[in-house]
């Protein structure tokens, strides 16, 4: 085999890694709320989950080619993968993290962080800081925002709809609507975060001049990264889903319905029209965070949320601090 190809495979392993441990890391966005109410048992809401993933991703091209062609410029040859290579270990290596201590911080601002990281080390690689303000900082800003003031006002909408109605049954109708909203929240986690894998897949074969157009995404791109995604979702992420299910606010049935319900209009919103790749953790959590205020304030746990969002924060620069260390090691590796 040629050193193209052996780079090549070595950086479409790493994405593919990469996307299980996206699965397992960010199963809670698809289910937690679900398995917190009761709406449905841990075993079928992965299950679920893993099926709207893999559903999902065959609808996100458009995700894909932004994230294949426009937030950074490689360095040419057998170097630019091993920019790749080091960007997604990054990633990898972040996700791993946050898993380990049960906090939702985001995939793709990991894998986004690993990249820059690694292209800001590289000779002749080039960050396209505007395309990475519009495309990922700006939606890393409005899409939290937007996410907590729509799950507020649908959350009151719910509560004046059904404000005659009896608990129980209202319960009971709720965690059937929930099905659907699960459903729909893991077709737009497939969407967003399978497609972000397909890009750097297709980065790797353009780079290493084995396609001749970076926008096209062959068959078995979409096959394979929607199964390990599909994969990982199933294994669950347990840690996080605690964390967003129980611990930021108490949900019933009626609160994840709302949450889910706007997390998933904004994931398919920014997937099939913007094509922006924006975080499926950012949205469903202030989605949550947002249903929860309509109680009382304090019915949110503030501490918890507040280290969310440090973990939102810090995930941008820390996955690309870890991949330019990692890029210093593998780089006489692609030379």
């Amino acid at each position: 085999m040629t050193p193209e190809l052996i780079a090549v495979l070595a950086v479409i392993a790493v994405a593919l890694a990469f996307d299980y441990t996206n699965g397992f890391h960010d199963a809670a966005n698809a289910i937690a709320t679900s398995v917190s109410t009761r709406a449905l048992t841990p075993r079928v809401a992965l299950a679920l989950a893993a099926v709207g993933n893999f559903a999902g991703a065959h609808l996100g091209a458009g995700v894909a080619k932004t994230v294949g062609d426009g937030l950074v410029t490689l360095p040419t040859g057998v170097a630019s993968l091993g920019v790749l290579f080091a960007g997604v270990l990054g990633a990898i290596a972040w996700n791993l993290i946050t898993w380990y201590f049960g906090l939702p911080s985001s995939s793709s601002h990991a894998l986004f962080g690993g990249l820059v990281g690694a292209t800001l080390l590289s000779a002749g690689g080039v960050v396209q800081w505007i395309t990475i303000a519009e495309k990922v900082l700006l939606p890393m800003v409005l899409s939290p925002i937007i996410g907590l003031t729509l799950g507020y006002l649908l959350m009151l909408a719910i509560l004046w709809i059904f404000r005659n109605g009896q608990p129980g049954k209202l319960n009971r109708g709720f965690r059937w609507a929930q099905t659907a909203s699960a459903a729909a929240m893991s077709v737009g986690h497939g969407m967003q975060d399978a497609a972000k894998t397909m890009g750097i897949v297709v980065l790797a074969l353009y780079t290493g001049g084995f396609q001749s157009d970076k926008s096209h995404i062959p068959g078995w791109v979409f096959w394979t990264s929607a199964a390990m995604l599909a994969a990982g979702t199933y294994a669950g992420g347990w840690r996080i889903i605690r964390t967003l299910g129980r611990k930021i606010i108490d949900l019933g049935p009626p609160e994840g319905f709302a949450a889910e319900t706007v997390a998933s209009a904004v994931l398919y919103f920014n997937a099939l029209v913007l094509h922006a790749p924006i975080s499926t953790t950012h949205t469903i959590t202030s989605a949550i965070m947002g249903v929860g205020a309509t109680k009382r304030l304090s019915a949110v746990r503030w501490n918890v949320a507040g280290n969310i969002v440090i973990a939102w924060v810090i995930t941008f620069p820390a996955a690309a601090l870890i991949s330019c260390v990692t890029y210093l090691l593998v780089r006489p590796l692609f030379g």
